[in-house]
C-alpha cells in the first residue's frame, strides 16, 4: 500500500473554523469537506531512469506546503499565524489502496474573506463541532483533535488577553461537550476552566454564562450554549471597541500591552498618532506596534515603559487607551503591568484615561482582590543574591484614576458596574 504524505490545516476566527467543500476537480474525496488540504511532499533531484521514463523523489515538507496550500486554497496566506503543528497520524484507505499520512496544523486567521481555486465548491466557517455531523474527508476530526485547544493552552498563555482567551475557553468548553458522555464530565472541563486564569473574569463569566444557559443539563446543550455565547462575545466586543471609537476619532493614542478590543477601536478611531509601550514583561506591545503600522495611516511610535512620563510631557496626547482583563465590582481596572503608572501620569498631565472592555469583564459582586498572577522570579533576577523579586503580570488601576470605562451597553458608571456584578455572580450559580 503506497504511502502518501498529506497536510490538513485548520484556519480559525472568531472561534469557528473554515471548512472547504471539495469538486470534481481534485483526485479524492469530491464532494465531501475538508479543512485546507494537499499533499505534503516536494520533488527533489531526478534518480536513475527507469522504463516508464525520468523518476523524480519526493521527501516530506509539510511546514513549507502547508502554507502554499492555504495561499492556493483561500488566498489567506498572508492573514494566518501559526497556533500548533499536531503530531501526524495514518490512515489507511483500503479502497484506493493508500495509506494517508496526516500532518495537521491550526492557524488563526484574521479574515474571513477567502478565495477559493477551482479544487472548492464552497466554504462556510463554522463551530468546530460541526465536523463531526458532515460528510468529510476521513478522520478529519482526528485532524482536529490533533490540534485543537485545550485547557492547559487556556492557563499558560501569557500573550493573548482575557476576551481573547474567554473565546478560546468557550471552544474548549464546547468541544469537550461534544464528546461527553454526561453532564458530570462537561461540568468538570468547566470547574477547571473557572479556575484556569482567575485574574481574567471573562473567562469566568463566559463559562458561567454557557453553562447557566444549557437546556436540561446535558453535553448537547452546553455545545449550543457554548457557541451561542461565542458569537455573543464576539458582537460584545466589537460593540466595546465601536462605542470607544466614536470618543477617539482623530486623536493622537497611547496604549499599551495587547488587547484584541484595543486594537480594534484604533483601526476604527483612525487616530492622527499612536504611541505603543513594549509592556513588560514580555513586550507584546512591539509587535501591537508593528501590526498597527502596517494597519494605520496616522505615526505609530514605540518607547519603553520607563519613557511613559517623558512621552506624555513632550508629546501631545490627547487619550490614553488601555484594555482590561477585569473590572472589580467597586470599579478598579486590573489590566497588564504598567498601566497604573501610565494611568497616574496621564492624571498628572490632563490626558484623558479610557478603559475599554466587554461587561463580561466585570468580576462577579464579592470579588474584593485580583490575582495579578505573579511570574517566574528569575525572568527578572535569577543570580545568587538574596534578593525578594516582585515580578507580576497585572496591576491594579483605582477608580478615580479612569475618566470612561466603555463597554458593549456604552460608558458605565460605578453603580452600573456593580449591578453588572451582581449579575455576574448569579451566573455562578450552577455549581450549587
Amino acid at each position: 500500500m503506497e504511502t502518501v504524505a498529506v497536510v490538513t490545516a485548520f484556519l480559525r476566527n472568531r472561534g469557528e473554523v473554515l471548512l472547504l467543500r471539495r469538486s470534481d476537480a481534485v483526485g479524492s474525496y469530491p464532494g465531501q469537506w475538508g479543512g485546507v488540504a494537499g499533499h505534503a511532499e516536494r520533488e527533489t533531484r531526478p534518480e536513475r531512469a527507469s522504463r516508464n521514463g525520468e523518476r523524480r523523489s519526493r521527501e516530506p515538507d509539510p511546514d513549507a506546503l502547508v502554507r502554499e496550500e492555504i495561499r492556493e486554497e483561500t488566498g489567506l496566506d498572508e492573514h494566518v499565524t501559526l497556533v500548533r503543528r499536531g503530531e501526524p497520524f495514518e490512515v489507511e484507505d483500503a479502497e484506493r489502496g493508500t495509506r494517508w499520512r496526516v500532518h495537521p496544523y491550526l492557524f488563526d486567521c484574521d479574515s474571513r474573506e477567502v478565495t477559493p481555486n477551482e479544487e472548492t465548491t464552497e466554504y462556510e466557517w463554522v463551530p468546530a463541532t460541526a465536523i463531526r455531523e458532515r460528510d468529510t474527508v476521513p478522520e478529519l476530526w482526528t485532524s482536529y483533535d490533533r490540534v485543537r485547544p485545550r485547557i492547559e493552552d487556556v492557563a499558560a498563555d501569557t500573550t493573548h488577553g482575557s476576551a481573547t482567551l474567554s473565546v478560546r475557553a468557550l471552544e474548549v468548553l464546547r468541544d469537550e461537550a461534544a464528546l461527553a458522555a454526561d453532564w458530570d464530565r462537561v461540568a468538570e472541563v468547566a470547574r477547571d476552566l473557572c479556575t484556569a486564569r482567575p485574574a481574567m473574569h471573562a473567562v469566568v463569566n463566559r463559562v458561567n454564562r454557557a453553562m447557566t444557559d444549557a437546556d436540561a443539563r446535558t453535553p448537547e446543550g452546553v455545545v449550543r450554549a457554548a457557541i451561542e455565547t461565542i458569537e455573543r462575545a464576539a458582537s460584545a466586543d466589537a460593540a466595546a471597541a465601536a462605542a470607544a471609537a466614536d470618543r477617539l476619532q482623530g486623536m493622537r493614542i497611547l496604549t499599551l500591552s495587547r488587547s484584541g478590543t484595543v486594537t480594534e477601536t484604533l483601526r476604527r478611531a483612525d487616530p492622527d498618532a499612536v504611541f505603543v509601550l513594549e509592556s513588560r514583561p514580555g513586550g507584546e506591545g512591539v509587535d501591537v506596534a508593528a501590526s498597527l503600522a502596517a494597519d494605520l495611516d496616522g505615526a505609530v511610535t514605540v518607547a519603553p515603559d520607563a519613557t511613559v512620563a517623558h512621552l506624555l510631557s513632550t508629546e501631545h496626547v490627547d487619550a490614553l487607551l488601555v484594555g482590561v482583563d477585569s473590572v472589580l465590582p467597586y470599579g478598579a481596572v486590573v489590566n497588564k503591568v504598567g498601566t497604573r503608572t501610565a494611568a497616574t501620569v496621564a492624571a498628572h498631565e490632563d490626558c484623558a484615561v479610557l478603559a475599554v472592555c466587554a461587561r463580561a469583564k466585570i468580576a462577579p459582586a464579592g470579588t474584593t482582590t485580583a490575582d495579578l498572577e505573579p511570574r517566574d522570579p528569575a525572568e527578572l533576577y535569577d543570580g545568587d543574591a538574596d534578593l525578594r523579586v516582585v515580578n507580576p503580570t497585572f496591576d491594579r488601576t483605582p477608580p478615580a484614576l479612569v475618566d470612561a470605562l466603555v463597554t458593549d451597553a456604552g460608558t458605565l458608571d460605578p453603580d452600573a458596574v456593580g449591578s453588572v456584578a451582581d449579575e455576574h455572580a448569579a451566573l455562578a450559580e450552577w455549581q450549587s
